[in-house]
């Protein structure tokens, strides 16, 4: 967390948020807690907003930074979508997006720079978008050579999610391509893998891993995986 998020914490009266993140802050007895399901994204964005609407500073929680596949973007949406009568009575709320460490971030620091050269970041989960808008993007993000970072790459609801990429990444890549498993990031039961593409399969990743592929560059020093910066570098034999 950000020394940001750490004041607001010390000054926020509500926190919502899915039930999780709302239960890491049970022990702050100044906060009033609101857990909701993590389907319920634009609901809980209405009921934070109206809490705010009546004066009291409410925190909106996310993991990682709020505005990567996160609640930055439904607070906004539920303003932007808002009746007449909602507009009014959210008139004088005040919106502020704190930064924090989003996953990608905080799993390439451990693993060394592996978005050190261009990269993307693509949400797996077919919940809000079709899966074979995930797949294209997915493809076409091989082909242009980005590195590239999966969030939520599969669920006990939708396990196929990560199995459909793994078929797109072996049509496309060659089978020695790193591919970095990071789970529980920065917890006590953190787990760091690295794998050639051959190697990998779909259990490897469920909705607590963070999967960084890497580019045709991407190299392995030591037990650290890196993109150099210079495209095309070439390996030395």
């Amino acid at each position: 967390m950000t020394d940001q998020v750490r004041d607001a914490l010390a000054n926020a009266t509500d926190a919502f948020g899915y039930f999780p993140y709302v239960e890491r802050l049970s022990g702050l007895e100044h906060l009033r807690l609101h857990a909701s399901d993590n389907r319920e994204e634009l609901e809980r964005a209405r009921a934070a907003l109206d809490c705010a609407s009546e004066g009291r500073q409410v925190l909106m929680l996310s993991s990682g930074d709020p505005g990567v596949f996160a609640m930055a973007s439904a607070v906004f949406e539920v303003l932007d979508l808002a009746s007449a009568e909602e507009r009014e009575r959210w008139a004088g709320v005040d919106v502020q997006v704190l930064p924090g460490i989003t996953a990608m971030l905080a799993a390439a620091a451990r693993l060394g720079a592996p978005l050190g050269h261009d990269f993307c970041a693509i949400n797996l989960s077919d919940n809000l978008k079709p899966a074979a808008v995930i797949e294209r993007r997915v493809r076409l993000a091989v082909q242009a050579d980005f590195a590239m970072a999966f969030y939520n790459p599969s669920s006990a609801s939708r396990p196929e999610g990560f199995a459909r990429v793994l078929r797109v990444l072996k049509e496309e890549c060659e089978p020695g391509r790193l591919i970095c498993f990071a789970r529980n990031v920065s917890r006590a039961d953190e787990r760091l893998q690295v794998h050639a593409l051959e190697a990998v399969d779909a259990s490897m990743a469920d909705m607590r891993t963070l999967v960084i592929v890497g580019s045709s560059t991407t190299r392995r020093v030591g037990r650290h995986v890196y993109t150099p910066r210079s495209y095309g570098m070439q390996t030395r034999g």
